[in-house]
């Protein structure tokens, strides 16, 4: 199934994931992508062609892994990982290593093909974010997962393999390397000023708001001031609220659903329907362990970053860990923020 392994470097760990290999463009750099809703595994009534479903909204008298239902979430058939693996530890002289345990979960998030959120109702939208934190409140049950990330590619130049709209969701034994920076810069701002520094980000984009885009009651989205791709935008909720999961976060679900329709259709409408990728940062499954953040109640804040793939990574940025952006963060909320709904 493959494994995960440690760089004694850096610290990250990188998964082996030789069933991804299975895929039939795996290597196949030179393929023309076509949307073939034809045969897309995920459209209803070819339920037949994923893997059993974990979860779903349905209507009433359907069955599992049948037509009439209106959410639906079940394994990646070609998974990062798996919760059938035992979680098993070894070291190999330097080398750290461990068996590839963890979910991987597709969430399918409507029977139709090409209905995306900037076309859906509130209602709806809030219904696929419900699933959402279903799921990480289900998984975060085994204390053996440390992290459950969420995330979205859409399209071709994010990495999305089918077109049909859907999130995924990779739970992990570990919490990433990328995730543990952002715990440990969050922790040093609160201990030097016993303050959330999301909170002060807040503060601060809103007492000068030129890199703001939209604002609604539950939630602030602004092109953050340090944005490491062209149009990058970071979602905040304003309450302090440590896990997308939470109670705090259920109860601004229908405010997220509004911000998350309107800056997407910002986004197709201003950059033309682009490819885009956004990730939901929350806090790390909490039990009491060594390394334990003693003061992540009060020092993180759940965020989602979200950004279009117009710009390519290449040797610099990779070489260095620096992003060079050719849009300023000020130029891409004004041209955002005045897009009109």
């Amino acid at each position: 199934m493959g494994e995960l392994r440690k760089d004694p470097i850096l610290g990250r760990w990188v998964i082996i994931a030789t069933e991804r290999s299975r895929r039939p463009s795996s290597f196949n750099k030179e393929e023309v992508f076509e949307d073939d809703i034809q045969n897309c595994p995920f459209c209803e009534g070819r339920e037949k062609m994923t893997p059993p479903e974990i979860y779903s909204l349905r209507d009433p008298n359907t069955s599992p892994n049948n037509p009439g239902w209106r959410i639906r979430v079940v394994p990646n058939k070609f998974p990062a990982c798996s919760i059938d693996d035992d979680l098993k530890k070894r070291g190999l002289g330097i080398y750290d290593m461990m068996t590839n345990f963890g979910a991987h979960e597709v969430i399918i998030e409507t029977p139709q093909h090409d209905k995306e959120f900037k076309d859906r109702t509130i209602e709806d939208i809030s219904g696929i974010i419900t699933v959402l934190q279903n799921r990480v409140e289900d998984l975060h049950r085994d204390e053996r997962l440390r992290y459950v990330l969420l995330f979205k590619n859409k399209g071709k130049g994010a990495g999305a393999s089918l077109m049909h709209p859907h999130h995924q969701l990779i739970a992990l034994p570990i919490t990433p390397k990328r995730v543990r920076e952002e715990l440990k810069g969050v922790e040093s701002y609160f201990k030097l000023k016993e303050r959330c520094i999301f909170c002060d980000l807040i503060e601060q984009e809103n007492s000068s708001p030129e890199r703001v885009v939209y604002e609604n009651d539950g939630f602030l989205s602004f092109c953050p001031y340090a944005s490491r791709f062209p149009f990058e935008l970071w979602i905040i909720p304003k309450e302090h609220s440590i896990d997308f999961h939470g109670q705090k976060a259920r109860e601004k679900v229908g405010f997220l659903a509004e911000m998350f329709k309107i800056i997407l259709s910002k986004y197709d409408k201003v950059l033309k329907n682009p490819s885009y990728n956004y990730i939901i940062h929350t806090a790390p499954n909490r039990f009491p362990r060594g390394g334990y953040w003693r003061t992540i109640e009060q020092d993180f804040h759940w965020h989602i970053e979200l950004w279009p793939k117009l710009t390519q990574v290449a040797g610099f940025e990779w070489g260095s860990g620096f992003y060079i952006n050719p849009v300023s963060p000020e130029i891409a909320a004004e041209c955002l923020r005045e897009e009109k709904q």
